[in-house]
């Protein structure tokens, strides 16, 4: 049959204005979105600046021999956690610890001088140094326990145990012969006790690290072994980042508004692995697992895949929580009880009283494995815990009112809280000042 006859020219004109006109309006429309889109990044950027000083946390450090990595004296200590919407600038003290400059050696021997000795909460780069519990607590004393002259000093470093705070007691806090040494213990103190557990958790060379830490010898005795100043030259190798999260950080370096779109602290970052896993990209290597092999190698640590397998997601800290954790972490609960005895015949030896204050309801609630193992620990050595969960429960307090939205760490309410549960059971004991 003959070929159809060609439309007529009109309603090849209208369609081809029809055309013209959808694309004209889409793009209109989304010069109007992406204006609109650069318009809130721009007030935002604005905004942020204007209100929030700090764009990246920058906390100075310097190792000190036979101490290990602190915070350089004297530096200024940058904190910006954009998940938790804090952004605080405090002063580092002149022996490397966030904290006010210690009192004078005979104004703690007059009085009651408490240390408190921990990790990242003692440390609380979260909140300005007036707001830090033992800041609030040692004021509320004044008032309330006038005659015993309580005094306070911090000595916290993040990512510690007690086994690594050791030289924390020994070369700073009995200089002024504290009445009261208080240990801040966190669940994450177990596993930075033990040497496999530390490396894994932060991709370190379990010979070269920068704490003190203990290891067992031919026969089974416990070893002190002093940090490395050279632990920065062996570092175990990170996997490389995927171009679009490398290009996130980079822009969250210089931007304010990314930052808090969530870019830095993973929140876009964590939606692009949900998008590659759903479309069936390649998963990206997970630097755990890849530790993992890298650390079970070693001597100190072959026995670190025996009973547990690392997976994406699987935390380390989370296998105390176990009935029965795998044998390395079973280890590690021998290394803290090591770590606290040896802080035990210091104070002994100093005449100082010894205290564990078990930080938030991860470690505060009886019936929870982590909890009742610490309890066996200290109650073996005659050593009182003190519960600030226990505390806020007991007063009513809604816990979750004391920490930051998106992490575990006490804000300044948390903080307050943790003071008078200090406090109340200072009124209590008041003989430790004796």
């Amino acid at each position: 049959p003959p070929p159809p006859p060609p439309p007529p020219r009109k309603y090849v004109r209208a369609l081809r204005a029809a055309t013209r006109m959808a694309v004209r309006t889409a793009t209109w429309n989304a010069l109007l979105v992406i204006s609109g889109l650069l318009l809130i990044a721009l007030v935002g950027e604005v905004y942020l600046r204007l209100a929030n000083p700090i764009l990246e946390t920058n906390i100075p450090s310097h190792f000190v021999d036979g101490v290990g990595l602190i915070r350089k004296p004297n530096s200024e200590a940058r904190y910006a956690n954009w998940g938790a919407d804090n952004f605080v600038v405090s002063r580092v003290n002149s022996l490397g610890f966030l904290d006010r400059e210690p009192v004078s050696a005979e104004r703690a021997a007059a009085g009651c001088h408490i240390a408190f000795i921990g990790d990242s909460f003692v440390e609380a780069r979260e909140v300005p140094i007036a707001d830090k519990f033992h800041v609030r607590m040692e004021e509320m004393a004044a008032r309330e326990l006038p005659h015993l002259d309580i005094t306070t000093q911090a000595y916290g470093i993040a990512n510690t145990g007690q086994i690594n705070q050791l030289p924390f007691y020994d070369e700073y806090a009995r200089r002024l012969s504290p009445k009261l040494v208080m240990l801040v213990f966190f669940r994450n103190d177990f596993g930075n006790n033990s040497i496999a557990l530390q490396s894994l958790a932060h991709g370190m060379d379990p010979d070269r690290l920068p704490y003190m830490f203990v290891q067992k010898d031919a026969r089974g005795a416990m070893k002190l072994r002093p940090p490395d100043p050279e632990f920065a030259r062996f570092l175990l190798p990170r996997p490389p980042k995927a171009w679009h999260e490398s290009a996130w950080r980079r822009l969250a370096r210089i931007s304010y508004f990314a930052q808090w779109l969530g870019i830095k602290n993973g929140w876009v970052v964590g939606k692009i692995h949900t998008i590659r896993a759903r479309i069936g990209a390649p998963a990206e290597t997970d630097p755990l697992m890849m530790w993992a092999d890298m650390i079970v190698k070693r001597p100190c640590c072959t026995s670190l895949l025996n009973g547990w397998q690392p997976a994406r997601g699987n935390q380390v800290d989370m296998q105390f929580a176990k009935e029965h954790p795998p044998p390395v972490w079973e280890e590690a609960l021998e290394y803290t009880a090591f770590g606290i005895e040896q802080f035990k015949r210091r104070t002994d030896r100093d005449g100082a009283a010894l205290a564990i204050l078990a930080a938030t309801r991860y470690m505060g609630r009886q019936g929870d494995p982590q909890f009742d193992r610490l309890s066996a620990i200290a109650e073996a050595r005659g050593i009182p815990i003190i519960s600030d969960y226990e505390y806020i429960v007991r007063k009513g307090y809604d816990a979750e009112n004391g920490r930051w939205r998106d992490d575990a760490y006490w804000n300044a309410t948390g903080h307050q809280w943790v003071a008078e549960a200090v406090l109340e059971w200072l009124k209590e004991n008041q003989d430790v000042c004796d």
